[in-house]
């Protein structure tokens, strides 16, 4: 079996997901291809399974495109069709989708080619740029237009980013070309996600959720020298909260909030700060820009007596699993599928915005401690990246 799998980039979390799937598949005695967008941080490559689509030109070209005439994914055409020419020198039995934004990609030539081509289609979507007439979010802005079709979009101006409202024309462009594969399956993180395809006009396609997963030989439980470092009293209770970037979509207001409401038994910590949002944060709350490994993040997760992440837009966040994983519990608002990563034993879930409720449970759960740290970790192994990434090559056999 021939799988080509197709992503933005071939870093972060969705380009490690790509390449993992890849590599588990090769050990299964399958050959596979990957391409991937060529940007600043993908450094020269002379692997012949992997391919950079396209080059800065082209990419700056096509974010013009996108930026001034509302037409992001209608570039790049010389680049897509040299992807088409690798994909038909491949032969593939399977094509794999993963992120199609980000400016790199001619959707038109390369969905038409698709729906002629006549192969198994699997796409993996992170987010819900796939049903929208522009934004991979709607959670934020309460916007469900995407159900009936997309308008006077309140995002147009966010990611991907552009200067003119053509969310209608791209919603119809998106419903005519992606519903045209007639042997598409599906794939999402969560079943929250996989819910809302059911409601868009992917629904005819198949449906399946295989959870992201995280590296257990990294995030676990350690000995941790934190507080130590940090001044941090062995009694105090001590509250992370770990972003990429930190926006009110993430929930930095909360935090804000708590730093005043809570008493001084509590220190918050926050991850992923930049000397932008650290102005705005008040001096009790512990910052850091980035940790210098991932030993050092699941050093910091296992010191903390409570994750707690306020996000209001999310698709399945690694950061509940690797807090779990460290075995310290998760108190999340119920947003996307972020509530699906706990159980009972290792966390809470209250309604988003509901703040006197999270400041409630943030004191109930520190004060009681009612989850224990076996029952974290033992949860965590339901998200053990290898049996995720074994999940994907059992559906390339099934299919």
């Amino acid at each position: 079996m021939k799988i080509f799998e197709i992503n933005s980039g071939n870093y972060g979390s969705t380009g490690n997901i790509m390449l993992n799937i890849a590599e588990t598949a090769r050990l299964s005695g399958y050959s596979v291809k990957v391409a991937y967008r060529q940007s600043r941080s993908v450094t020269a490559n002379e692997k012949e399974e992997e391919i950079q689509i396209g080059n800065s030109f082209y990419g700056l070209t096509h974010r013009i495109i996108g930026e001034y005439l509302g037409l992001e994914g209608f570039g790049s055409i010389i680049s897509t069709s040299k992807l088409i020419k690798e994909i038909k020198n491949f032969n593939p039995d399977i094509i794999h989708l993963h992120i199609l934004h980000g400016w790199y990609l001619n959707l038109p030539l390369l969905f038409s080619f698709l729906a002629k081509y006549n192969k198994k289609v699997v796409w993996t979507m992170h987010d819900c740029w796939a049903f929208t007439g522009h934004c991979p979010h709607f959670e934020y802005v309460k916007c469900n237009k995407w159900q009936t079709g997309c308008r006077d979009c309140p995002q147009y101006r966010e990611y991907p980013y552009s200067r003119i409202d053509t969310s209608k024309f791209l919603y119809k462009c998106k419903r005519k070309y992606f519903t045209a594969i007639k042997n598409l399956t599906v794939v999402t993180p969560s079943q929250w996600l996989a819910d809302l395809i059911e409601k868009s006009y992917l629904q005819n396609a198949k449906i399946q959720v295989i959870n992201n997963g995280i590296d257990l030989n990294v995030f676990k439980s350690v000995e941790s020298n934190f507080r130590e470092l940090n001044n941090i009293n062995e009694n105090a209770n001590l509250i992370l909260g770990v972003a990429f970037e930190w926006t009110d979509k993430k929930g930095i207001d909360i935090f804000k909030k708590l730093s005043n409401d809570l008493s001084d038994n509590y220190k918050i910590v926050l991850i992923g700060t930049t000397e932008e949002t650290e102005k705005d944060l008040p001096q009790n709350i512990i910052k850091i820009r980035r940790t210098s490994s991932k030993d050092e993040l699941a050093s910091i997760y296992s010191s903390a007596d409570l994750f707690v992440n306020p996000t209001r837009e999310e698709t399945f966040p690694t950061v509940n699993m690797e807090a779990l994983a460290c075995g310290t519990p998760v108190l999340t608002f119920k947003t996307g599928g972020s509530p699906e990563i706990i159980d009972k034993k290792c966390g809470s879930v209250v309604e988003c915005d509901d703040y006197e409720n999270l400041k409630s449970e943030i004191i109930r759960i520190c004060e009681t401690k009612p989850f224990l740290s076996f029952d974290c970790t033992d949860r965590a192994k339901s998200f053990d990246m290898n049996d995720k990434f074994k999940e994907y090559v059992k559906l390339y056999e099934t299919i």
